[in-house]
C-alpha cells in the first residue's frame, strides 16, 4: 500500500493540488495564530513547515499580551531572569512564574492554554476591616506565599473583605472567575457552617452573588486545595468587555455575626479566565 508524508496527507484534507509545504513560514504562523497556544503546540507536530511556524517569534508574539513588556518593566524581577532567546519560552515563563508587580501588591501570569491575562491582589491591596489592628490582624511572613506579607486573623466577631481592581489590565472579551485564596492555621475557630455572602461584579452593571463557607465541613471540591499549599474558594464570575474605565469590585461578607473568629490567613484575591487549566 501507498503510503503518504504527513504534509502530503495534511494537504489533502484541503483539497488536490494545496501543498502546505510551499507556504512561508509567515503565513503558517498567520493560521495558527488565529488558535491558541495550546493549539498551536498540538500542530507543530503536522509537519516540519508547522513545526518551524510554530516555534517563531513572530507566532508566540501574538499570544503575549500587547503590554508585556510595560508589565515586565515594572515587576521586581531582575532584567537578567526575563532575558529569553525567543518569545516562545518568554511566554511560558509568564505562565510558569508568577511575577510581582505594583511594588509587590499584585501577582501577573498568563495562562498556558489561551495566554489570558492573570492576576492575583495581595492581602496588602484588598480592603479588611480592622486589620490595622494587631489585636485582630497581623502581617506575617510564611515561606509558602508569594507574597511578603499575609493576613492573619487574630479575632474578630465580624469579617468583611473588599477589592476593588481596573478591567483594563485583564484581558477584553472574556470570562473570568474570582477567587478567594486562604488557608487555614492550628487556631482555625469560629466559621463552622457559617454563611458568608460573596459578590463581584462590575461598578454600575450587573453583579453576582452567592453563599461561600470556609470551614472543612463544605469544603467539598476536590479542587479547592491548590498545588501551592493554600486553598481557594469561588467568589462569583464575570464576563470582561475590557471597556475603558470600569471597574471590578469584589467582597465578602458574614451573613451572621456574634461569633469569634480567628486562625485564618488570607494571601488575596485571584482573577483567572475561566476553564483554565
Amino acid at each position: 500500500m501507498e503510503t503518504k508524508s504527513i504534509s502530503q496527507a495534511t494537504s489533502s484534507k484541503f483539497g488536490p493540488g494545496v501543498d502546505f509545504s510551499a507556504l512561508p513560514e509567515g503565513c503558517i504562523a498567520g493560521i495558527l495564530a488565529w488558535t491558541s497556544p495550546r493549539d498551536a503546540c498540538r500542530m507543530s507536530v503536522v509537519s516540519p513547515e508547522f513545526l518551524s511556524a510554530a516555534q517563531s517569534d513572530a507566532l508566540w508574539q501574538t499570544f503575549l499580551p500587547d503590554d508585556y513588556q510595560e508589565i515586565i518593566g515594572g515587576s521586581l524581577e531582575s532584567s537578567a531572569r526575563l532575558d529569553f532567546s525567543s518569545k516562545k519560552e518568554l511566554f511560558f515563563r509568564l505562565c510558569n512564574s508568577p511575577l510581582l508587580i505594583d511594588g509587590g501588591k499584585k501577582s501577573f501570569w498568563l495562562d498556558k492554554e489561551s495566554g489570558k491575562k492573570c492576576y492575583m491582589l495581595a492581602g496588602r491591596e484588598l480592603t479588611i476591616i480592622w486589620s490595622s489592628t494587631p489585636m485582630y490582624w497581623t502581617w506575617d511572613s510564611l515561606p509558602q506565599s508569594r507574597f511578603s506579607e499575609v493576613a492573619n486573623l487574630k479575632l474578630v466577631w465580624w469579617l468583611e473583605i473588599n477589592g476593588k481592581m481596573n478591567t483594563c489590565i485583564l484581558s477584553p472579551r472574556t470570562n473570568y472567575v474570582v477567587y478567594l485564596v486562604f488557608q487555614r492555621n492550628d487556631r482555625f475557630h469560629g466559621f463552622e457552617s457559617n454563611p458568608i455572602e460573596a459578590s463581584v461584579g462590575i461598578v454600575g452593571g450587573e453583579t453576582t452573588k452567592q453563599v461561600i463557607y470556609l470551614d472543612p465541613e463544605h469544603d467539598t471540591n476536590p479542587n479547592s486545595a491548590r498545588l501551592d499549599g493554600w486553598y481557594e474558594v469561588e467568589l462569583g464570575e464575570f464576563y470582561n468587555e475590557g471597556r475603558e474605565g470600569e471597574e471590578l469590585e469584589m467582597s465578602i461578607m458574614e451573613v451572621k455575626t456574634g461569633n469569634a473568629k480567628y486562625g485564618l490567613l488570607i494571601e488575596g484575591i485571584e482573577i483567572r479566565p475561566k476553564f483554565c487549566s
